[in-house]
């Protein structure tokens, strides 16, 4: 896989520590993301900021998402960690080289795993 799983939107929000600054952060501080899917089962967290933001509209994504586009951050795996509900993830190879990963109690996308050549 690359390194570099791809979060959905859904469930997610940045939280910042430390003393309150411009954008809730110190300089050089990075903000820690944390999310969930919509039960709540699955819960994850990236100590990393998002280093690539999509927007897509293919077909595959309107679909999944019931809407008309889906939007996406890239962050780099090592720094990405479930902190429960890993027994409750599922996934498929939705083409060679992505694995859709969701919730299977509440059907929420968490992330599309983007696997190397």
């Amino acid at each position: 896989m690359l390194d570099m799983p791809v979060l959905h939107g859904m469930g997610s929000n940045i939280v910042h520590a430390g003393p309150r600054g411009l954008n809730n952060q110190l300089a050089g501080e990075t903000p820690m993301i944390k999310g969930h899917c919509e039960c709540g089962s699955v819960r994850y967290e990236v100590d990393a900021e998002i280093n690539d933001f999509s927007h897509c509209h293919c077909s595959q994504c309107r679909r999944m998402h019931g809407a008309a586009f889906a939007s996406f951050g890239g962050v780099p795996k090592k720094n990405f960690k479930y902190l429960s509900g890993q027994d409750d993830l599922t996934s498929y190879a939705s083409s060679s080289d992505h694995e859709r990963v969701f919730c299977k109690v509440c059907g929420s996308n968490i992330m599309v795993a983007l696997e190397g050549d």
